[in-house]
């Protein structure tokens, strides 16, 4: 991401990339070690993306979003309300009600967050994204303060009584992202 990032110009398409991680907690540039309770065996990577502490793993939607802002005349506040929107839309489909909060990025059923977000802008143009839990082992997350909140619950679309296999769900999101980011293709 950062080497593509860097490499940009003005001619660059943005790009969607569609992927899972193994298991790790990522601590961003804002990231404070106290938010990790017990890590245990899964690494910690520290990335310079914003927000605090988040766990990626199998079972769960990562997007990263390398967009060139400059472009698409979009401001990074913009282009979060644009993610967290897309995100909404894709569980609408499902008939689960997505919400955000003030000050708190990122998509939430209830009082459980389902989609985390973390971007980095650097030249204009950014890199990192949202993570969307699908199908999941959630348990790694009671290691950690999501997102620095501690006592924050986490959701996934199979405990919302989504059966849908991860590669449907991506297509249903990336569907979303082109409509909310007017991307074409």
């Amino acid at each position: 991401m950062q080497d593509f990032t860097a490499a940009r110009d003005a001619s660059t398409p943005d790009e969607l990339w569609i992927l899972e991680h193994d298991p790790v907690f990522t601590l961003g540039q804002a990231g404070r070690p106290e938010h990790l309770l017990n890590p245990g065996a899964i690494p910690v990577i520290h990335c310079d993306r914003g927000g605090q502490v988040t766990y990626h793993g199998p079972g769960q939607l990562v997007v990263y979003v390398l967009f060139d802002l400059r472009r698409a005349r979009l401001g990074v506040r913009e282009l979060v309300q644009r993610l967290e929107q897309a995100v909404i839309a894709m569980l609408e489909t499902q008939g689960i009600a997505g919400s955000t909060r003030a000050g708190a990025p990122g998509v939430y059923v209830a009082e459980a967050k389902i989609a985390a977000l973390g971007l980095r802008v650097r030249q204009g143009c950014s890199y990192h994204g949202l993570a969307l839990n699908v199908a999941m082992d959630l348990a790694p997350f009671a290691c950690i303060n999501p997102c620095g909140y501690p006592g924050l619950q986490v959701t996934q679309l199979a405990d919302l009584g989504c059966a849908l296999p991860l590669a449907a769900v991506a297509n249903l999101l990336v569907d979303a992202l082109r409509e909310q980011l007017d991307l074409s293709g």
